[in-house]
């Protein structure tokens, strides 16, 4: 029997064969459908890549904002599309080790602080010129600029100097950093023509697809590149498309449906339906991304830490953890580092008070409601997760007014602007990265406003601590300050949880995002 279904689902992933067909035989001898499902897998595996077709993705976090600059991408779709027209310096594989792309060997000094990039021969741009080094370092040059309001600003302000010479880039550092090469995986710097001085939002890059549509808010497409230089290994379908669905159930029926192929952030309390749609399959793992409510530090009533302290206590995280994410996530402790991290240290775990509630906020002098905005689109069930924050905040005599916002526009009129709000992170490749991008003074991306010289010296000093033992001392009290003083409250670290439909294949888990870190368009195929 089992030689049987191992021939016939071979014979699928050659063509030959329906998958319909080969599901009706298997379950007229009895074979559960996980069980040929996963031979169907198998098979298709074996056989390679199928090449050709549509591969189109459903996916909230667009809006009509979002510009192809990578300095700019902060949302998912952004995130996504530039991942399929963009090309990296370096990745991060799924097993967390360094995978070269455009940098063929990066190399340092001994004590870190000079870096050499070798750049890759024969990488082409999509308009037909070749990646040199000068385009490498005109790339780092602009977002080390403040004028590109990049998101990798926090930590490329650590490079004093940028250098191209024949075949390599040099970098000097202002202080030692071993993890270098894993900044340099952030997704906003994707290698431009000239850095993307010239035009920053041509979407030209030199990844496996050439950028066809772009209709922000609403849809994105791209076609395969011919001459991309890693082809075995990306840029399968001969197009990709991205279509902006932000409402939670029009994006499931679109995947149901068969209108897309894939589609991110299924609500956790759905999951158990989704997993029964016939050809349907969820794909969540656990990674370092984190749901949030952030206050700023800098802006009354949020300047007093008794208030924050207030809120923190206020919050039910086993509650929310139970009936927002069911499950799918783990408890947070208000600061944005989690077991996924190298160097993670455990913090004992802040729980639900209303009496110490109680007593901060009586404290802080504060009185009347507290303004929180929330919104679909901050992060699935956001706006539950804020209804139950309202709920036990008034156990402790804390008036928590809900303003619930448009999903168009509030990741740029209301994120990193209004005082209080929910929203998320996806997480970083090291607790550097995290903490440079979102919590040092001169972070573009500092959504809390804790701004802290003390805290920022401490920044620097991890990265320069090349001694393992001291290093992970000194972030366990970064962890501590963060959580104690800082604006961020935490309820939860959240598990990516996708979803793809039939005939999709080349699905690898990835912890560091979701959509197989950004991959999944450019990785996967439709079977035959």
């Amino acid at each position: 029997m089992s030689n049987e279904l191992e021939f016939l689902s071979r014979r699928v992933a050659a063509g030959k064969l329906s998958r319909r067909d080969f599901l009706g035989r298997a379950a007229a001898l009895g074979i559960a459908a996980p069980f040929a499902n996963s031979l169907l897998s198998s098979a298709a595996r074996a056989a390679g890549p199928v090449k050709g077709g549509t591969l189109k993705a459903g996916l909230v976090g667009g809006e009509s904002t979002n510009s192809l600059d990578p300095a700019l991408m902060m949302t998912q779709v952004p995130f996504a599309f530039g991942k399929c027209w963009g090309e990296m310096i370096v990745e991060l594989s799924p097993d967390g080790k360094l995978e070269n792309r455009i940098a063929e060997d990066i190399g340092s000094s001994k004590d870190a602080k000079v870096w050499t990039l070798k750049i890759r021969d024969g990488v082409e741009f999509h308009n037909g010129k070749t990646v040199t080094a000068e385009d490498v370092a005109a790339t780092l040059e602009r977002h080390s600029d403040e004028k590109s309001k990049s998101g990798a600003l926090g930590y490329m302000k650590g490079i004093e100097t940028i250098k191209a010479s024949g075949k390599e880039v040099v970098l000097t550092l202002k202080e030692a950093n071993a993890d270098l090469p894993y900044l340099l995986s952030d997704y906003h710097l994707i290698v431009q023509p000239n850095g993307g001085k010239d035009k920053p939002d041509a979407g030209i890059s030199a990844g496996p697809y050439v950028v066809k549509t772009n209709e922000p808010g609403v849809r994105h497409g791209g076609e395969r590149f011919a001459n991309y230089w890693q082809g075995d290994k990306m840029g399968h379908a001969d197009q990709i498309e991205v279509i902006v669905i932000n409402d939670a159930t029009a994006r499931t029926a679109a995947l149901q449906g068969g209108q897309v192929n894939m589609i991110n952030r299924v609500e956790p309390k759905i999951v158990d339906l989704i997993k029964r749609v016939p050809g349907v399959t969820i794909r969540n793992h656990a990674g370092p991304g984190h749901y949030v409510f952030i206050m700023h530090c800098n802006t009354a009533p949020f300047d007093n830490n008794d208030l924050r302290m207030a809120l923190k206590l206020a919050i039910d995280r086993e509650e929310m953890l139970t009936k927002v994410l069911r499950g799918y996530g783990s408890l947070g402790n208000d600061f944005p580092i989690n077991a996924a991290y190298p160097l993670f240290t455990e913090i004992e775990q802040r729980k639900y008070d209303p009496d110490k509630a109680k007593f901060h906020y009586k404290k802080s002098g504060h009185d009347g409601t507290v303004l929180l905005r929330t919104s679909d689109v901050a992060f699935p069930g956001a706006v539950d997760a804020s209804q139950l924050f309202q709920q036990s905040a008034a156990k402790a005599g804390i008036k928590i007014e809900l303003k619930r916002e448009p999903g168009d526009g509030y990741w740029n009129e209301v994120w990193n602007k209004q005082p209080f709000c929910a929203s998320y992170w996806g997480g970083r490749s090291t607790q550097d990265q995290m903490y440079s991008t979102a919590y040092l003074s001169t972070a573009d991306w500092n959504d809390t406003r804790f701004m802290r010289p003390d805290f920022d010296k401490m920044v620097l000093a991890a990265r320069a601590e090349l001694d393992e033992a001291k290093r992970k001392q000194m972030y366990h009290d970064m962890a501590v300050m963060v959580r104690d003083e800082g604006g961020l409250i935490l309820p939860m670290f959240n598990q990516f949880i996708d979803a793809t439909g039939a005939k999709v294949d080349g699905w690898v888990d990835d912890p560091h995002q979701e959509l197989m870190n950004g991959y999944a368009l450019a990785k996967c195929w439709l079977q035959a």
